[in-house]
């Protein structure tokens, strides 16, 4: 996905650093730190998506001749500048968390280590692609927390915020735990399952509700979800029971019906008592309609007999949380730790580790120390990439089993969508003797 936007895909402030940096000799090694620093209120805890990506994007960094010649004119950059972004090649040092993993505020998602001047240049384009996926795989997260063992698709492509948000809302969800995704071209690229029924217009187009049914059902005899609050839904779940037996001796069954408005747990025990009455009893019951985790939680709470859900709208804007009050900052340079102690935006000195502490199989504690002290537990930062090529790929399985593993181990105050006393993070000494 990345390898499609340029390097000019950035803020206009990074490349003036960049040329003062260079004309004045501020070229030494540089390390900049990627993290949260605080969770949004209806936050306890995020997850880290969107690495695979952000790894692309450094393995490809290039301008083209286009962009270029664009920034001479418009900038009137000097020719020699120029002359080096044509060159210029990411060829640094990237230790990050895996993705899949749990983090906290102030813990880094991920440190680049590179020539002060590229290790600037990429600030703005690995905040948009790590903030992203990591809202919504921590939104879909709490969706399958609320809502075990049920079927969980993502439906969000129409309302997401451009092409490239509706494709990574998809992997961040299936990443989280949901079984797969209605977008296709998000199928194709990154191998999730893809589920789908039918719209309102299909049924609107026929003459009646049973031909509309038919007709979908005989294109479709292995996967036939048909939705039946076009009009009337109990009269279309009756029809759906007058219908399965003519499909049946064709060959063909109902596999399911779908929701998509009104009260849903009322209708879904409707709906189940006139499928279970006219033997369909093996169809299972798909809703839809503005849910996330919260809505989700009431209608399992409430014993709503719904099989599945197809979140949309909510997940994929992140409607509760919309942005991450992230930061991308310098923690090192020239061998001397950086910080900056500007009110309510105060970061810690030095490169850094988490260590995770575990007692009885669940997480306790986590400790933020210097990146070469040792540490008590399980160390998070993991080098992914060494001279500008990443050092390992990872598959979208590994990343949800990974995951699925890390919730296991979550706090169960934390696992709930309501907020819950912070998740303990401690500052080592170490960094803390660095500071005023």
């Amino acid at each position: 996905m990345s390898s499609e936007a340029g390097a000019l895909l950035t803020d206009l402030y990074q490349l003036t650093m960049v040329q003062a940096y260079r004309e004045h000799g501020l070229t030494d090694t540089a390390s900049f730190e990627l993290f949260v620093r605080r969770l949004p209120p209806q936050r306890n805890f995020l997850v880290a998506a969107g690495l695979d990506q952000a790894l692309d994007f450094l393995e490809r960094f290039h301008f083209t001749d286009r962009e270029l010649d664009w920034y001479a004119r418009e900038r009137r950059a000097p020719r020699e500048f120029i002359d080096w972004l044509a060159e210029l090649r990411f060829e640094g040092e990237v230790d990050a968390l895996p993705e899949g993993t749990l983090f906290f505020p102030d813990e880094p998602l991920l440190r680049v280590t590179a020539p002060l001047p590229i290790a600037q240049l990429i600030e703005t384009r690995l905040i948009n692609i790590l903030q992203y996926q990591t809202l919504v795989a921590s939104k879909a997260a709490r969706c399958t927390l609320v809502a075990p063992g049920k079927l969980l698709v993502e439906f969000g492509l129409r309302r997401a915020h451009g092409a490239e948000a509706g494709l990574l809302a998809a992997r961040a969800a299936y990443l989280a735990g949901f079984a797969g995704t209605s977008n296709l071209a998000a199928g194709m690229r990154f191998d999730i399952p893809v589920f789908g029924t039918m719209a309102h217009s299909f049924v609107q187009a026929h003459d009646s509700e049973a031909e509309a049914f038919l007709h979908f059902a005989r294109s479709h005899p292995d996967n036939s979800v048909l939705l039946i609050d076009t009009w009337d839904t109990l009269a279309a779940a009756r029809r759906v029971v007058d219908i399965a037996p003519v499909l049946h001796a064709e060959g063909v069954g109902i596999r399911g019906v779908r929701i998509d408005s009104g009260d849903l747990a009322l209708r879904a025990r409707q709906v189940r008592a006139i499928l279970d009455d006219g033997g369909l009893r093996d169809t299972t019951i798909f809703s839809s309609g503005d849910l996330d985790e919260y809505r989700l939680r009431e209608l399992v709470t409430d014993g709503a007999p719904i099989d599945g859900f197809g979140v949309g709208t909510r997940l994929v804007t992140s409607a509760d949380a919309p942005y991450l009050n992230c930061a991308y900052k310098l923690v090192e340079y020239a061998g001397t730790p950086r910080f900056k102690s500007s009110e309510g935006k105060a970061t810690l000195p030095g490169r850094k580790q988490v260590w995770r502490r575990f007692e009885d199989g669940r997480m306790t504690a986590d400790r933020i120390t210097l990146h070469d002290e040792s540490g008590t537990g399980t160390p998070l930062l993991q080098p992914v990439m060494r001279a500008g090529r990443r050092l390992h790929d990872e598959t979208l399985p590994v990343l949800r089993a990974r995951l699925q593993r890390q919730l296991d181990t979550l706090p169960p105050a934390l696992r709930e969508p309501d907020p819950a006393p912070p998740y303990p993070v401690e500052i080592g000494a170490a960094i803390r003797r660095l500071l005023p």
